[in-house]
C-alpha cells in the first residue's frame, strides 16, 4: 500500500479515468467522489469501485463523454438528464444550480434521469447544506431487495441521504441504505475473498449466507424487515417513477460491464430553511443538537465520518499498488 494525500489520490484517479475514456471534467468529478468516500471511511463507495467503474466506462455501459443537460419545466423543478454518464457530473450540476433557485423559490425538486451509481449520497446533500439548504436525496439502485415475503429482488438498496446546516459548525448528515448494510461492503468483501456477517443477505434460495458472491447473486435483507422493504418501494416511486428512470428490477448492475446503461434515477429535494415564514431554524437546531449531545455516549450523525476525513487530510489515504499501476 502507498499513502497519498487526498489531492494526490484525486489527481491519480483523474488521470486513470481520463485515460480510460472519460472527459477531463467527468474524470475529475468521479475522482473527487471516490476519494472523498474513501477519506470518510465509506470504502464500499470509495477506491474499491474503481475496477468496476473502469469496466463500465470501457465497455460503453457508462458514457464517459456525457454532458448532463438541465431543463426547468416548472419554477420549482430543476430536471437533469445525466445522458447515461456517471451520476456525479449531473449531481455536480445540481449542486451548482440549486442554491440560487431554492433561495428564490423556497423549495425545489431536482429529478435526475438516465443516471447511474451515485456513491456516498451524503456527500452530495452535505454540499447543499454547506450553502445553507436543508436537502434530501433519494436514489434507486439495481434490484437487490425482495418485497417482504418474496424471494426475487424488485427494489434496490435505495439510499436516502439528508443534510441540514448547523450555525457555526459542519452540517448534520444522515446517509443510509435501506438494506441492513449497503451493497458496497459486500462488493468489497467479494473482491478481497472475505466472508460477510450473517444477517446481511440471503442466497438465491432465500437462505442466510456469509458468502459475498452468493449474497450478490441473491437478495439483501432490508433494514427493519417489512418496514425497510416498504421504504425501498417509496424510493422506487420517488427516484424512478417520478423521474422517468428504470425501476430496480429493470436496471443493469452497478458492479459489472454486462448489459446496457443502468438508467437509474435520483431525486434531490432542496429547502431554504428561512423560507418557512420565520427565522427560527438556527435556534431550533441548536436546541435539538444540545438535547442530543448533552447525553453521555451520544453524537450527531456524521461526526465519526468527519473525524476520519480530518485524519485523511492530515495523514493521507492508503492506495493499493495495483490501483496506482492501472
Amino acid at each position: 500500500m502507498t499513502r497519498l494525500s487526498i489531492e494526490q489520490a484525486e489527481g491519480r484517479l483523474t488521470e486513470i479515468f481520463a485515460e480510460a475514456g472519460a472527459s477531463p471534467a467527468n474524470a475529475a468529478s468521479v475522482a473527487w467522489a471516490l476519494v472523498m468516500a474513501e477519506a470518510d471511511g465509506l470504502k464500499g463507495h470509495g477506491l474499491s469501485r474503481v475496477p468496476t467503474y473502469l469496466a463500465m466506462l470501457r465497455s460503453g455501459k457508462i458514457d464517459g463523454q456525457a454532458v448532463p443537460i438541465e431543463s426547468r419545466p416548472k419554477p420549482g423543478v430543476l430536471a437533469i438528464d445525466a445522458c447515461h454518464g456517471f451520476a456525479y457530473p449531473a449531481i455536480d450540476l445540481a449542486v451548482i444550480e440549486l442554491p440560487d433557485m431554492t433561495r428564490a423559490q423556497g423549495v425545489v425538486a431536482c429529478p435526475i434521469r438516465r443516471s447511474s451509481h451515485c456513491g456516498a449520497a451524503g456527500l452530495h446533500v452535505e454540499r447543499l447544506a454547506q450553502q445553507g439548504l436543508v436537502a434530501m436525496l433519494f436514489a434507486n439502485t439495481p434490484g437487490a431487495i425482495a418485497p417482504w415475503g418474496g424471494s426475487k429482488p424488485v427494489f434496490g438498496t435505495n439510499p436516502i441521504a439528508f443534510a441540514a446546516p448547523l450555525a457555526g459548525r459542519e452540517p448534520v448528515v444522515i446517509d443510509m441504505a435501506l438494506s441492513k448494510v449497503a451493497r458496497g461492503p459486500i462488493v468489497a468483501a467479494r473482491q478481497k475473498g472475505e466472508a460477510i456477517p450473517e444477517g446481511w443477505a440471503l442466497d438465491v434460495h432465500g437462505k442466510p449466507t456469509t458468502d459475498a458472491a452468493a449474497a450478490l447473486a441473491g437478495t439483501m435483507v432490508p433494514l427493519g424487515d417489512a418496514k425497510g422493504a416498504t421504504l425501498a418501494m417509496m424510493v422506487e416511486i420517488l427516484a424512478a417513477a417520478l423521474v422517468g428512470a428504470h425501476f430496480g428490477f429493470q436496471a443493469s448492475s452497478f458492479i459489472d460491464a454486462v448489459g446496457g446503461p443502468p438508467d437509474t434515477g435520483q431525486l434531490i429535494l432542496a429547502i431554504d430553511p428561512h423560507a418557512m415564514g420565520g427565522n427560527w431554524f438556527d435556534e431550533r437546531m441548536r436546541v435539538l443538537t444540545h438535547a442530543i449531545e448533552a447525553q453521555e455516549g451520544t453524537r450527531l450523525p456524521g461526526v465519526r465520518r468527519l473525524a476520519l476525513r480530518a485524519k485523511a487530510r492530515a495523514e493521507g489515504i492508503e492506495v493499493g499498488e495495483e490501483l496506482l499501476a492501472l
